[in-house]
């Protein structure tokens, strides 16, 4: 499994003219000799033709699973040529959609001296026996959980998986909570052991996977940002909820989906808590 791997949320769900808008640059000139500002004619958005690739276009090798990635071109054989290449191209090509479910753990005791003391609060094993049923109650055939190492992401994974028989789970210290990158704007009380994450889909799946992953806010903010491609120092303006679900769609050619994001619609109010 690899976890490898502009900030413009408020375009979500926006199409046609309100897009354009959102869209369209605001140019800054150099001021004049006066002191006002000579503006510059602002650039057309990517999508409507003839616009220099940049920050706002979609790169797709976005984590570097593209077929010609993944060949050594230094190694291929000369006189066997384009066949060969085009051969070695299509077995590196992924063949099948990935679902990524990013479930947050649940309420714990924060005041815990030590990292095993902070359990899950009364509340917690409410909510994730909340999100265990919601997650079944989507009929899908889960076809594993990773869970991180730490106490909270434990507890709330075993009562999760009792709504989820027969669904294996794995643990890794890989998912444990950290600071990914500093965030922009900056805050005070970010801490710079930075741990960097990514996410891929692997070109020799075969079928369509259904994966549940129960972790930390940092960490599913952070393949969030990364997976869309907004700039990841923008992790720290999402909000999620404890016992939350974030639905990552990753097709074979690339392409993302963010079906949900930190989802508790299916909690009473009175149970919802960011703890």
């Amino acid at each position: 499994m690899a976890f490898r791997q502009a900030l413009q949320l408020a375009a979500c769900g926006l199409a046609g003219g309100s897009a354009a808008v959102l869209f369209s640059a605001v140019a800054v000139g150099k001021p004049r000799a006066g002191g006002d500002a000579e503006p510059r004619p602002a650039e057309p958005p990517a999508w409507a033709g003839g616009a220099r690739p940049g920050p706002g276009v979609w790169d797709p090798n976005w984590d570097r699973r593209e077929p010609l990635s993944l060949i050594n071109l230094r190694k291929r054989n000369v006189e066997s040529g384009e066949e060969e290449l085009a051969s070695k191209l299509d077995h590196y090509k992924a063949k099948a959609t990935r679902h990524i479910f990013l479930i947050r753990h649940s309420q714990y005791h924060v005041d815990g001296s030590l990292e095993k003391d902070r359990t899950l609060t009364p509340l917690g094993r409410e909510q994730a026996e909340l999100t265990g049923l919601r997650l079944a109650s989507l009929g899908l055939k889960f076809n594993k959980i990773v869970h991180s190492s730490m106490t909270r992401a434990i507890e709330t994974t075993d009562i999760i998986s009792r709504h989820l028989p027969g669904v294996c789970k794995v643990s890794t210290d890989l998912l444990r909570e950290g600071a990914p990158i500093e965030p922009d704007p900056p805050v005070s009380h970010w801490k710079p052991e930075a741990v960097r994450w990514g996410l891929s889909a692997l070109p020799v799946q075969e079928e369509d996977s259904y994966e549940i992953f129960i972790c930390h806010a940092n960490v599913i903010r952070y393949i969030v940002c990364r997976a869309l491609q907004f700039p990841p120092e923008g992790w720290l303006r999402l909000s999620l909820n404890n016992g939350s679900i974030t639905h990552l769609v990753i097709r074979p050619n690339g392409r993302v989906a963010l079906r949900t994001l930190g989802d508790t619609g299916f909690m009473p109010p009175d149970k919802i808590t960011r703890s």
